[in-house]
């Protein structure tokens, strides 16, 4: 895997998400994450909005497990793993539909890896010494 790291401000927000979205579009899955409040939500809000979504559509998934974003040709399945416990889980929340008909992003997606194909992109978002900036780690 190849890593870069990314330090950006909400300003950059933009031009990161629409570098990983493009990514994205090829690896199909990106798992995100970062402690509570670090901005995997806002993350995904752009990348959704770059790829022809609506981003006052994208709320948290954290009650749900899941939602589902219409962009222009395909889906955007995102889920939220953090409350989740076994791989069984992950099916009963219809992870294996999504990975045939859309794009993941995963947030708390740890559990979701052994499942993956090789080809995902992992990224960390980090909290820096400026409350505006992060830090982005992205393995691909």
């Amino acid at each position: 895997m190849t890593r870069k790291i990314i330090e950006y401000g909400f300003d950059e927000l933009k031009k990161v998400s629409h570098e990983i979205g493009k990514m994205l579009l090829k690896s199909k899955v990106l798992l995100l994450y970062g402690d509570l409040g670090s901005g995997k939500t806002t993350f995904t809000k752009s990348i959704v909005e770059n790829l022809g979504g609506d981003p006052l559509n994208v709320t948290s998934p954290t009650f749900n497990l899941v939602h589902i974003y219409d962009v222009k040709k395909f889906k955007i399945w995102h889920f939220d793993l953090y409350r989740i416990k076994s791989e069984k889980e992950l099916f009963n929340i219809g992870i294996e539909d999504a990975m045939e008909n859309g794009i993941l992003i995963i947030e708390w997606g740890e559990i979701a890896e052994k499942l993956l194909k090789k080809n995902y992109l992992r990224a960390h978002i980090k909290f820096t010494n400026d409350e505006f900036n992060r830090r982005l780690i992205l393995d691909y």
